[in-house]
């Protein structure tokens, strides 16, 4: 590992600083919605992260990272505006100009555009080209939101902005696989519904959400490399979980649609087990290429996944009663994985061996 300036150093920092501020307080408002009690002394802030809790969390802290990773690739100064400004969103919202917050997103998504924009006239390919409709997803939803339009139209369209990156990062992951003859198309088929279904039918919605999962559970590569050894298994093991609970939030989301009081389950079975259930996966190797920090695997990546997966069951399944118990594991999870990422990138600076996860798993 090279341990000179970082190239995009002066971009990263205020962004390092940025994200986890916003996701703290994107974490703290969840909690407060589910019914965990927190100091008073957040003071007005924290009124304001109840309130945008899912645009905190979308569109000032997934979306930041993702557009980051984007940034990094594309290798131009100029691509670092759309996460500036996502997260600028995001520190907008907690400092009360929630007007302010919203365009700085459309700005945000606008950008977020351009950038893939470029990667596809480099590298035509589905991936790539799915990261542009993931992105005019954002801009859609975001837009929606400044101009005033409810939750329940907006969210649809943020939510299918992460599904479609996740579905197009798997799709390069997985583009050298043999599939059988129309997996393709029957993979545009359920996007396509599912972004008529953000714009017309929460029902739609769900179904697609449900036969995406299907198709990764059928065509990943996850189901071979389960069977691996180290961190190839770990990814595995992430991607099939976090498939489970697509699942799991499509039936709910489109029984929700038919009236049952099943909303929680769709969002954070989506939001929780397998939008960050996908972080918890690909991070350990996404991360490594966006900050040149080398990671140390071991046995101890499993324990935020294994709270984080059975805190949500827990919240989804245990009653009322349990909601915030399942709440608090679910913020215990990420911090838990937060600090396992921090102690893997110490462990590999002070290992004489040095083998990192690409190496021989030392477990």
């Amino acid at each position: 590992m090279r341990h000179g300036r970082h190239p995009h150093g002066r971009w990263l920092a205020p962004l390092a600083l940025a994200v986890p501020v916003l996701l703290v307080a994107g974490i703290a408002g969840g909690l407060l919605r589910a019914g965990v009690p927190l100091p008073a002394a957040g003071g007005a802030w924290l009124g304001g992260a109840v309130q945008a809790h899912a645009f905190l969390m979308i569109s000032a802290v997934l979306a930041t990272i993702i557009a980051v990773e984007r940034a990094v690739a594309v290798r131009h100064p100029l691509c670092f505006a759309g996460p500036l400004a996502s997260a600028g969103a995001g520190l907008a919202q907690l400092g009360g100009a929630a007007d302010v917050a919203a365009w700085l997103a459309v700005a945000a998504s606008l950008a977020f555009v351009a950038v893939n924009a470029v990667i596809v006239a480099r590298q035509r390919a589905a991936h790539t080209a799915l990261l542009v409709l993931g992105g005019l997803c954002w801009a859609a939803g975001s837009l929606l939101h400044a101009l005033g339009a409810s939750a329940a139209t907006v969210v649809p369209w943020w939510f299918a902005f992460l599904v479609l990156t996740i579905a197009a990062e798997r799709l390069e992951m997985t583009r050298l696989m043999r599939r059988r003859p129309g997996a393709s198309w029957a993979l545009y088929a359920i996007l396509a519904a599912l972004l008529l279904g953000a714009a017309v039918s929460g029902l739609l919605f769900g179904v697609a959400l449900a036969a995406l999962a299907a198709w990764l559970l059928a065509f990943d590569i996850a189901r071979r490399t389960v069977r691996a050894h180290g961190l190839s298994r770990y990814m595995a093991v992430c991607l099939l979980l976090g498939y489970g609970w697509l699942a799991v939030a499509g039936l709910a989301w489109a029984a929700t649609a038919l009236g049952w009081p099943l909303r929680d389950a769709a969002l954070h079975g989506l939001g929780l087990g397998f939008v960050i259930g996908m972080v918890f996966g690909h991070a350990p190797v996404i991360l490594p290429a966006i900050a040149r920090v080398k990671l140390r695997f071991g046995w101890a990546w499993y324990l935020p996944l294994a709270l984080l997966h059975g805190s949500l069951a827990v919240r989804l399944f245990g009653g009322a009663g349990l909601l915030a118990a399942g709440a608090a594991g679910n913020a215990l999870a990420i911090a838990g994985f937060a600090a396992t990422v921090v102690a893997a990138a110490l462990a590999f600076r002070h290992s004489p061996s040095r083998q990192g996860l690409h190496g021989t798993d030392p477990s």
